[in-house]
């Protein structure tokens, strides 16, 4: 659990998407080993958890070791291929010096790519239980990552800024992925899906202040009978039943890697009153926030 030490030491750092250059001013391929060797510039410790506000893909090519997304770490191997969603908290295991590429993408330059694509379900995953950020891919789906991934290397690198083209060499490489992975919303239709996907992104804005499934409804000009009919043909859960797993979610977070009081949590997520800030968390962990904390804390230091 190299990657969960040390989590309380201070506040998690929020990293956001720099662009190198014009050409990658969405995408950006940069290489791991290269990677290892800038960690010094880093004003954060990449080693740490940090959580991003971009979409960031880890593809291993060669090596063993593990990656830490949220309360879970994940083993990989030669042939992984690892996601991290946008408002994710994650880190690197830095001593295993795997090989492969780390692949940074905006989430103005996604939305283009659901737009035109249908990948819906690639970036909504982590709203089920059963999600898992890490899949290992076939060797043939090694074969065209590789090919994909060196095909965006040279329009970006080429003279001719063709944005379109990244774009469309982006979605085949996601086509690539998702078709290794079982799809929660194959049965959806692209309405449907691009509906889900704007609550979704509703609920990871707002749930700080805003738990209402009803509000979030009329934020969509739906009614709250159809958002729950949409939420539970998608997933099987309520509208109401997936604020209140982000909620957690996001309390979990800052249980974990914030040295902030419970109290403080509590009125950051939108609790007026910490008592029943509590009892929604040990409703849903079956632990209080105070005993989470103590449990992750013990984690860090094993």
């Amino acid at each position: 659990m190299k990657a969960l030490h040390g989590l309380q030491s201070s506040a998690v750092p929020q990293v956001n998407f720099r662009a190198p250059c014009k050409q990658k001013s969405g995408l950006e391929i940069l290489d791991l080993g290269d990677f290892y060797q800038k960690i010094h510039h880093c004003r954060f410790d990449p080693a740490k958890p940090h959580r991003i506000s971009y979409y960031c893909f880890i593809y291993i090519s060669q090596g063993v070791g593990g990656h830490f997304v949220d309360f879970k770490y994940h083993s990989f191997q030669s042939g992984s291929f690892i996601s991290i969603n946008q408002d994710q908290v994650h880190a690197f295991d830095i001593a295993s010096r795997a090989q492969g590429k780390m692949i940074n993408v905006t989430a103005e330059f996604f939305d283009l790519i659901l737009a035109k694509v249908r990948l819906p379900f690639f970036s909504l995953s982590n709203l089920f239980s059963s999600y898992t950020p890490l899949i290992n891919l076939s060797a043939s789906a090694v074969t065209s990552c590789n090919v994909l991934l060196d095909e965006i290397n040279k329009t970006q690198q080429s003279q001719a800024d063709d944005p379109l083209l990244a774009q469309l060499l982006f979605s085949s490489l996601l086509m690539t992925i998702e078709n290794q992975r079982q799809s929660h919303g194959e049965h959806l239709s692209d309405v449907q899906a691009q509906r889900f996907n704007q609550f979704r992104q509703l609920v990871s804005q707002g749930v700080q202040t805003q738990r209402c499934a009803a509000t979030y409804a009329e934020l969509l000009h739906m009614s709250y009978k159809s958002l729950n009919q949409l939420c539970r043909h998608a997933c099987g859960l309520t509208a109401k039943q997936l604020i209140d797993n982000h909620t957690v979610l996001e309390a979990k977070r800052r249980l974990a890697i914030e040295s902030a009081q419970v109290q403080e949590i509590a009125y950051q997520l939108g609790f007026d009153d910490v008592t029943y800030f509590v009892k929604f968390f040990k409703r849903h962990t079956h632990l209080t926030p105070s005993q989470f904390r103590a449990l992750h804390d013990d984690v860090s230091a094993a």
